[in-house]
C-alpha cells in the first residue's frame, strides 16, 4: 500500500522535509542556548544588586590592557579617588527611557596612578539636535569614594574624536578610550550607582529570554509540521477519502484491468 514511497518523487519530498526538519530542530537548539544565556545574565544581575561592595581590585586584574573576565560583570564595587574632568568622555546617541542623549564617563584616577572610567549619568542633548554639546554637571572635586556595578566592555568600539574639550564617541570601548588617555586603565568601566544633579542613573536592563523561549518553541513546531505534513500527505495519498482522490489513484488499476482485457498486458 505503501509502496509509492520509494518512488523518486516520494523519496525528493521526504528528503526535503527530512533536512528541513532537521534544520528547523537546529535553530530551535540554538534559540534555546541564547534563552539559557540570557536567563544566566539576568540571574546574575539580580543576585549581584544584593551582595554587598567588593573593592576593584579584587573584582578587576590589574590595569595594563587587561580584559575585565566575564563572570565580573554587574559585580558591585567600591572605589576611591580623583575625577579627571580634563580627560572626561561622551558617549553619544546613548538612549534612556526613550530620549536619547549622552553617557558622562570620567577617569577616576587611583592612588598608583592608575584609572577606571566611571559612568556618571545620563544627560540629555543641548537645544538644537540629539548631537549637540550637552550641558555637563561637574565632576566632584576631590577625593571620593564611590560603589557602581561593572559594565564589561563594549564590542565595535567607534573612533575617538575630542569636541569642545571632552573626548566623544559612540560605544565604550575601554580599551581604545585607553589609547586616549595619559594613564593605564581598568578593563572595564563602571555605572556610578548614586549619580549628581542633573544627570540620570543608568538602568541596568534585563535581556528579553522570553523571546528565545518564544523562539524555541516556534521551530520546533514547524519541524513537528513538517514530519506530520509529510505522513499526512502519504497517508492521503494511500487512502484516498474524497471521490476525485479515489478516481485518482484508482486510474492506474484502472488502464491495467484494461490492458489485460485486450490481451495486450501493455497500458494504453
Amino acid at each position: 500500500m505503501y509502496r509509492f514511497l520509494l518512488t523518486p518523487r516520494w523519496l525528493g519530498l521526504g528528503a526535503l522535509m527530512g533536512v528541513a526538519a532537521a534544520v528547523m530542530v537546529l535553530l530551535g537548539n540554538w534559540q534555546l542556548h541564547r534563552y539559557q544565556e540570557r536567563s544566566a545574565i539576568n540571574e546574575r544581575i539580580d543576585a549581584t544588586a544584593q551582595q554587598a561592595p567588593a573593592p576593584l581590585a579584587s573584582v578587576l586584574p590589574g590595569p595594563v590592557g587587561t580584559a575585565a573576565p566575564a563572570d565580573a560583570a554587574w559585580i558591585r564595587v567600591t572605589v576611591t579617588g580623583r575625577y579627571d574632568p580634563a580627560n572626561e568622555i561622551l558617549a553619544r546617541g546613548r538612549t534612556v527611557d526613550g530620549h536619547v542623549g549622552f553617557e558622562v564617563v570620567t577617569p577616576l584616577v587611583l592612588a598608583d596612578g592608575s584609572a577606571v572610567l566611571v559612568d556618571r549619568g545620563w544627560v540629555p542633548p543641548a537645544p538644537g539636535g540629539a548631537l549637540a554639546v550637552p550641558d555637563v554637571p561637574s565632576a566632584p572635586s576631590g577625593q571620593v569614594t564611590l560603589v557602581g556595578r561593572v559594565h564589561l566592555s563594549e564590542s565595535q568600539p567607534d573612533s575617538v574624536t575630542r569636541r569642545e574639550g571632552r573626548l566623544e564617541t559612540r560605544r565604550i570601548g575601554v580599551h581604545r578610550l585607553a589609547e586616549e588617555l595619559p594613564y593605564p586603565v581598568y578593563g572595564a568601566y563602571l555605572l556610578a550607582e548614586e549619580v549628581g544633579p542633573g544627570l540620570t542613573e543608568i538602568p541596568i536592563g534585563h535581556e528579553n529570554s522570553w523571546q528565545n523561549a518564544g523562539y524555541v518553541v516556534q521551530w520546533w513546531l514547524f519541524a513537528a509540521m513538517a514530519v506530520i505534513g509529510f505522513g499526512w500527505l502519504a497517508r492521503r495519498e494511500a487512502h484516498p477519502h474524497s471521490p476525485e482522490d479515489r478516481d485518482r489513484a484508482a486510474k492506474p488499476l484502472d488502464r491495467v484491468a484494461a490492458a489485460d482485457a485486450e490481451g495486450t498486458g501493455v497500458l494504453p
